[in-house]
């Protein structure tokens, strides 16, 4: 099967439901993964690493359009760096990328700037490496999904006290219409930097975890923690957060709703 678009990262949260949404528009869909899936109608898996440039030339070939959303807390700049590489050679059309509002106002400059934010470095490193690539481009900067901040709290609440950091706000968006947007600026002309996407609302961190602490039936004392550093600062300021593009209509509570299990009272 020849796939005229290529999802990297297609098997997780994001990649699957923009493969969905290709799909859906009726092109067919190449998926590159670290390990082998069987295909499906309209959708090819090929084996690759992004991390060390194994199987990407041949997961390229022929691909007019690559979405790129394979990513992790560190090395993608290295992982842009061998995609751009094949997709250079392979003569591919547009390549479409997801980043993270903030990328740019996130200063990662100490240890615990690296320790805790490396991940907005690593973003940022890998717009750079795919806008000097000399390939047409677009990249999107979303922020945080409704599934990274439920992962988030998920944790946090399984400890006696919850630290939070103090004064951080989040704009958590849906990842199903990041997923919308992305399939539409696949199909569109490279774009460049497109305007960010945001969810509807900016919640206080702590609020996120009372609400789902709540809907858990569950009670825990809250620490709020003062995390230094010029970065936890940025984050204090808002430098996460882009209250003009609140583009996204899926609220907090609409998707803890339909993900939280509210605990069933037990009978007496």
């Amino acid at each position: 099967m020849t796939a005229p678009f290529l999802v990297t990262g297609g098997t997780g949260t994001l990649g699957r439901l923009v493969v969905l949404r290709l799909r859906d528009a009726g092109y067919d869909v190449r998926v590159l993964s670290r390990s082998s899936h069987q295909g499906r109608q309209g959708v090819e898996f090929v084996t690759g690493d992004l991390g060390t440039g194994e199987g990407i030339e041949a997961a390229v070939a022929a691909a007019e359009v690559v979405v790129h959303c394979a990513g992790t807390t560190k090395g993608d700049e290295e992982k842009a760096r061998h995609l751009v590489r094949a997709a250079a050679r392979a003569g591919t059309r547009h390549l479409v990328y997801i980043s993270v509002v903030g990328a740019d106002r996130i200063p990662v400059v100490s240890g615990i700037d690296r320790a805790m934010f490396g991940y907005f470095r690593s973003k940022l490193a890998a717009e750079q490496v795919i806008a000097d690539s000399g390939l047409p481009w677009t990249t999107l900067r979303a922020t945080q999904f409704h599934d990274l901040i439920l992962m988030t709290v998920e944790q946090l609440a399984k400890m006696p006290v919850i630290p939070v950091p103090a004064g951080f706000r989040f704009q958590p968006v849906d990842t199903a219409e990041v997923a919308t947007r992305l399939g539409e600026l696949a199909l569109a002309a490279p774009a460049g930097l497109v305007p960010d996407m945001g969810g509807p609302q900016v919640y206080e961190l702590t609020e996120l975890v009372r609400s789902y602490l709540q809907a858990r039936g569950k009670h825990r004392p809250i620490l709020p923690i003062r995390v230094p550093g010029r970065a936890a600062r940025a984050f204090r300021e808002g430098a996460n957060l882009t209250p003009e593009h609140a583009e996204g209509r899926r609220t907090w509570e609409d998707f803890q709703a339909a993900r939280v299990e509210t605990p069933t009272e037990r009978p007496r």
